[in-house]
């Protein structure tokens, strides 16, 4: 008959040791045996990004400051350093690239001053109206972003051929109406700049609001509650509260708004191509065409340097502007 033994209760240095064991194993086999716990894992989920960044951002930036900095020519097997001059040249009213290069910024700055208040203004006011509860509200939702999905070329081609001026759809719209049926919508100027804008405003102003919507969800509902109890209007409501509360939203979508506007090359290559004598060619397109038609891209890089740090002033003004001033 076999004798029947307790063990006896480890004493406090043994139960110490015998925990801490315990929690090495179990850590040794979260490590060992899953990637869960292990402080790999953070970089191993960034690591695609992190490829994808430094092939297709990082490095051609690098390269570009590069490029920049040689006369860089695809046709000609040697490409000699010239240090600052293509800076230099920008700069020099005597050179060749200058006054094309500048007046393409001018135009830039056209489109961007006129654009951006669209932009910013109206998918506020939709996204205020869109938070409310109504019926058919995700219909409505999905019209308005649904032209964001296009693709730059399928929105350049059907515009350039709605706004035809002798055949195109809009001005045989007005002139069933009993408005101008002959106007230049892409071959005179205000017109062109007016065509270019509304395409634009229509073609984004749904994914701002989409952001708006975003950052309406955030704030709470007790503060319009609290709000109709005091007897606020609807105009303070908005005022007090929901632009406060949409303050980051706001410097998000006008940053990345300005951004976009003073990139703008789509439209106006394909819907007025730079026209009429070349008021709307931008500076993306006098770099486009430099880099890639004459290819001179020491020029053309020099160029695109020099806009950058413009953007980059612009966005560290506008953040200036908006940013949360603390009493």
């Amino acid at each position: 008959m076999s004798q029947l033994t307790v063990p006896s209760r480890p004493t406090g240095a043994e139960a110490s040791a015998g925990s801490g064991a315990a929690r090495s194993g179990t850590n040794e086999i979260k490590r060992s045996g899953g990637i869960r716990g292990s402080r790999w894992t953070g970089y191993l989920f960034l690591a695609p990004f992190l490829v994808l960044f430094g092939v297709f951002v990082a490095y051609p930036a690098v390269y570009g400051i590069w490029i920049s900095l040689h006369d860089w020519d695809f046709l000609l097997p040697g490409k000699p350093f010239v240090g600052l001059d293509n800076y230099a040249a920008l700069f020099d009213p005597e050179s060749v690239y200058s006054a094309g290069f500048w007046e393409s910024m001018g135009h830039t700055a056209i489109f961007t001053v006129i654009s951006v208040p669209f932009l910013v203004v109206i998918p506020l006011w939709l996204a205020v109206l869109l938070n409310r509860k109504f019926p058919g509200r995700t219909f409505f939702r999905a019209v308005f972003f649904a032209p964001y999905v296009l693709g730059v070329a399928v929105v350049g081609l059907m515009w350039r051929y709605l706004l035809d001026p002798e055949f195109g759809f809009v001005n045989q719209l007005a002139g069933s109406v009993g408005l101008p049926g002959n106007l230049p919508w892409t071959t005179g100027q205000p017109y062109a700049w007016i065509s270019l804008v509304v395409v634009t405003v229509w073609w984004t102003v749904g994914f701002n609001a989409v952001i708006y919507l975003a950052g309406l969800a955030n704030i709470g509902k007790e503060q319009y509650e609290a709000a109709e109890l005091d007897g606020a209007s609807s105009a303070q409501q908005f005022r007090f509260i929901t632009v406060p509360g949409l303050r980051p939203v706001l410097i998000f979508v006008s940053v990345t708004t300005i951004l976009a506007s003073a990139n703008m090359f789509g439209q106006s290559y394909l819907i007025t191509q730079g026209g009429p004598d070349e008021s709307t060619r931008t500076a993306i397109m006098e770099i486009t065409d430099l880099g890639l038609s004459q290819f001179k891209m020491g020029q053309a890089s020099a160029m695109s340097y020099v806009l950058a740090v413009f953007l980059c002033l612009v966005a560290l003004g506008n953040f200036a502007i908006l940013r949360e001033r603390k009493s």
